[in-house]
């Protein structure tokens, strides 16, 4: 569990798991250099804490994490999130061969937070699900390839086959690019409805803060750069542009426009190095696995109503 202050919800988190039916045999949190009492509040839940001298992002904390756990299962907790009492007992049951499970999260006004994540072509992902009323597709259980990090459960010998989390995102769709890399590798994950946790959504930087949009931003490019193959501009060139530029209006409608735009300096600054050294992907089983993603959320999209940002992505490209 990697954390960074609120010190209070690292509590209710913590309180969560230890009330389960099923109780972790190590907690293991990860403080990214908090100002508060997070690292007494921890230590005195009974957790095991590795202090990192300052907030290194959360690719690099979960990282840290993995490396000084010692289960066969790994699960992987925001500080936001409080899980139901049998969240972790359904995880582990229903991960069998699996890589992975994750399970439902709720916001706390009800609604779906998040299940399972995709991406498009233009390298703008979707938490599944999130925002639309609980129930109907997101009742069924089914095989996933993209498994968010606010709240999952892994084999540990994936991150051995897998490799760590590329900590050149930080924060934000640090993810979903490893999603993408356990696919490469045919590793497949498990969704289970009834694993329900409910989570405060960006409550560290909030969900519409300047460093959050300006993340977002930035990673969106890192993610092109990372991942897409050789000759990509011919091939994904325009779903790429529509995509970034149709998240700059979202940004502009909630004010955010200047960190958005901070967040493509950046990107775009850091693009031919990342370019140089990009995860090597064979072209068409990443082609395959991608458009696989954009088709399942313009399904699940058409199935349960378009956010205005995928109707225009999709009409246009």
């Amino acid at each position: 569990m990697p954390t960074w202050n609120r010190a209070a919800l690292l509590a209710d988190a913590l309180a969560s798991l230890a009330a389960g039916n099923r109780v972790p045999d190590e907690v293991v949190v990860v403080d990214n250099g908090s100002t508060d009492d997070s690292v007494a509040v921890a230590r005195d839940a009974g957790a095991r804490v590795v202090e990192m001298a300052t907030n290194a992002g959360f690719a690099r904390a979960v990282n840290a994490g993995i490396e000084a756990a010692s289960g066969e299962l790994v699960a992987i907790l925001n500080n936001d999130v409080v899980v139901e009492a049998d969240w972790l007992e359904r995880l582990c049951n229903a991960i069998a061969d699996s890589g992975f499970a994750v399970g439902k999260l709720l916001g706390l006004d009800g609604l779906i937070d998040g299940t399972w994540d995709a991406v498009c072509r233009g390298g703008c992902s979707w938490r599944c699900g999130q925002g639309r009323e609980d129930g109907g597709v997101w009742n069924a259980g089914r095989e996933v390839r993209f498994a968010p990090l606010t709240a999952a459960l892994f084999r540990a010998d994936v991150f051995r086959q897998v490799g760590m989390l590329d900590d050149t995102y930080g924060s934000y769709l640090e993810d979903v690019d490893f999603g993408i890399r356990c696919a490469m590798r045919d590793v497949r994950g498990i969704y289970v409805p009834d694993a329900v946790a409910r989570h405060r959504g960006s409550a560290t930087y909030g969900e519409w803060s300047r460093d959050t949009v300006r993340l977002l931003a930035r990673n969106q490019v890192v993610f092109v750069a990372r991942n897409l193959p050789d000759s990509w501009l011919a091939r994904y060139g325009w779903p790429v542009m529509v995509a970034q530029m149709l998240w700059g209006l979202v940004a502009l409608r909630h004010g955010r426009f200047s960190a958005w735009a901070r967040g493509k300096r950046e990107g775009i600054g850091l693009f031919r190095a990342l370019r140089r050294d990009r995860h090597v992907h064979d072209a068409q089983k990443f082609h395959k696995i991608i458009r696989e993603a954009e088709d399942e959320i313009q399904a699940l999209q058409k199935a349960t109503g378009y956010d205005l940002f995928w109707r225009l992505y999709f009409a246009l490209t």
